[in-house]
């Protein structure tokens, strides 16, 4: 970043796949800038190294400020996700993660056999799957820093899943939706008969690993600590770039010329569905108004 009254973008460095280093500048034209979309998580790292983001932190790590912006890898979000392990008499078919339902109370739920396989058994068939309950708006919070200065390095996420209590609510909600599906006659050819929810539970908990043994005491499964337990992400995380805080509504960085963020980090929320329609509706939209700005500096150029 260089410039005079305000810093303007003028070039990327970015290694090919064979670890070379190269440098790209843009052309001396008001038309130029650079369009940044490495997601919600390589988009505000970018402008960290980048020199745009809050200043203690990245003077910390001896990142030469361009811009102390403080609200760069803020409000981090990403939509909690938890699943019910169900072991089935009856062979159940190979299946991605397929919406099943969606709750009033802004709960998802979906359903996926084979999760484990990646390659579908010859009959393709399989006796196990999974129910799960996907959390809709949420309205925790959290944040990303970098861990180093080296962009080939993840940065530190941190999402603070159900730190309000209303997402952990509707987690519980979604969980115990999820019981009454598996406990409907219509489900029954898919459990076996003495399977009860708390069996359920616990054969997920050994699924996927968790040790109840190291839990002082007796262990009773809770809904709420099974929630906080088992949360994993679906990877449809946004935030940390948003509109109207980091970028304007053109999307172009607030107090930095030529330069723009157009992904998922821009996101003041997300829908409760995968969010890559949106993304690609954001990317044609943007694309055709950008297209149309630079066309009308020409028009007006040539008059």
């Amino acid at each position: 970043m260089l410039g005079q009254q305000r810093p303007i973008a003028y070039g990327v460095l970015f290694k090919d796949s064979t670890g070379e280093t190269h440098e790209a500048y843009l052309k001396n034209s008001p038309n130029n800038e650079i369009i940044i979309s490495a997601g919600a998580l390589g988009s505000p790292q970018l402008l960290m190294l980048s020199g745009i983001g809050p200043s203690d932190h990245l003077q910390s790590l001896g990142i030469e400020m361009v811009m102390d912006q403080p609200l760069v890898g803020k409000n981090m979000v990403d939509n909690p996700m938890n699943a019910i392990y169900v072991p089935s008499p009856s062979p159940v078919e190979l299946s991605l993660v397929q919406p099943v339902g969606i709750t009033v109370f802004s709960s998802y739920i979906e359903s996926i056999s084979g999760y484990k396989y990646f390659i579908c058994p010859p009959s393709g068939l399989l006796r196990s799957g999974f129910i799960a309950e996907k959390v809709a708006y949420p309205i925790s919070t959290g944040y990303l820093k970098l861990i180093n200065t080296d962009p080939a390095h993840n940065p530190e996420v941190t999402f603070n899943y159900f730190q309000e209590p209303q997402d952990l609510k509707t987690c519980v909600k979604g969980l115990k939706t999820i019981a009454r599906v598996i406990q409907s006659e219509s489900f029954s050819k898919f459990r076996y008969p003495d399977a009860t929810f708390d069996s359920l539970l616990n054969e997920t908990l050994q699924y996927l690993g968790i040790n109840k043994s190291n839990r002082l005491g007796n262990y009773k499964i809770s809904i709420e600590q099974f929630c906080k337990d088992t949360v994993m992400t679906i990877w449809h995380y946004h935030g940390g770039c948003q509109v109207g805080q980091v970028v304007d509504h053109d999307y172009r960085v607030l107090g930095v010329d030529a330069l723009r963020v157009l992904d998922g980090s821009t996101f003041n929320s997300s829908p409760g569905t995968n969010p890559q329609a949106t993304l690609l509706m954001l990317g044609r939209y943007m694309a055709v108004k950008i297209q149309q700005e630079r066309l009308n500096m020409k028009e007006h150029v040539s008059m």
